[in-house]
């Protein structure tokens, strides 16, 4: 009994997935060479290709710039109010709207910058918040 689950866990664990895992090796040595990647400990390469899972929420708030706004203006200050009151879950779904992943790259928050920007419209309770994603920008009407 013992042998035959020996033998199953195996199966499925190594045999059953050996060719996959062999492409998908040969894939990913080809976009990032061995000798690049060696240098890191197993935790240290999964932060680089995952991002940051915890986040300082108030770091973030502090690297943030703005564009037409002050940081006292009204509109920021309830906005941060309104963004420290969400659950955690909420927290990362606004950085998935804003940058496109819900985790923070592997260099860490403190080197995570956005900008917040009045988009400077006639009627801004008749437009969105908008995200730029490849520029980290909020577009937040007043």
């Amino acid at each position: 009994r013992k042998e035959f689950v020996d033998l199953y866990v195996n199966y499925v664990f190594n045999e059953s997935i050996r060719k996959p895992f062999e492409d998908f090796m040969q894939g990913f040595l080809r976009g990032c060479p061995a000798r690049k990647w060696k240098m890191f400990l197993p935790v240290e390469l999964q932060t680089v290709l995952e991002g940051h899972k915890k986040f300082d929420w108030r770091l973030l708030e502090k690297n943030v710039t703005y564009v037409q706004y002050g940081m006292l203006d009204r509109t920021i200050r309830n906005f941060w109010t309104v963004f420290h009151k969400l659950p955690e879950e909420k927290k990362k779904m606004f950085l998935a709207f804003l940058s496109g992943s819900d985790r923070i790259p592997g260099r860490g928050v403190e080197h995570f910058r956005f900008s917040i920007v009045d988009p400077q419209v006639e009627k801004p309770d008749e437009l969105y918040p908008s995200a730029n994603t490849c520029k980290l920008i909020l577009f937040l009407p007043r």
